[in-house]
């Protein structure tokens, strides 16, 4: 770490998460579609709720990406005006350096008194990545523990009676 206060995110970082992101996101979305709709077909509740964790998987990375998405178009320029929008101009001058932080996903203008303002990840990407992540880790444990019941070949045959 440099120690300059208006340090912000790693560009790499930032860029390699974002090309990973828009890899992985459509990738899993469409590994949910294709769960959903074998379930349709099958008429499995453990394929369609393995369908609907993975489409939760989707949402978080999704949501994430989308946060960082923000943050990789950020340059220095950028980065002061969305300080400034965030702090309005009136307290523009007040910006003492930057917060930036990957766990959560933000970018903080920190102003005299430490005071963090966020100033260019929207604020609904953190809570609702966290609601898809915690979602997809429930249905996935859910659906891991309880295995699919196979069919015993005594109930499909008939009966000799």
């Amino acid at each position: 770490m440099s120690g300059d206060p208006y340090d912000g995110h790693n560009p790499l970082l930032v860029l390699l998460l974002a090309l990973a992101g828009l890899l992985v996101t459509p990738w899993v979305g469409v590994r949910s579609v294709v769960l959903l709709i074998r379930a349709g077909a099958t008429r499995s509740a453990r394929t369609g709720a393995k369908g609907i964790a993975v489409l939760a998987w989707a949402g978080a990375v999704g949501m994430y990406t989308w946060g960082v998405l923000h943050l990789a178009f950020l340059d220095e320029s950028g980065q002061s005006i969305a300080c400034r929008e965030a702090v309005g101009k009136e307290n523009a001058q007040h910006v003492e350096g930057y917060e930036p932080s990957f766990v959560p996903l933000h970018f903080g203008c920190r102003v005299d008194g430490g005071r963090i303002h966020e100033g260019a990840v929207p604020a609904y990407v953190n809570p609702a990545a966290v609601i898809f992540g915690v979602s997809a880790i429930a249905l996935t444990i859910a659906v891991r523990s309880h295995p699919e019941r196979a069919d015993t070949a005594a109930s499909s045959e008939p009966s000799s009676t």
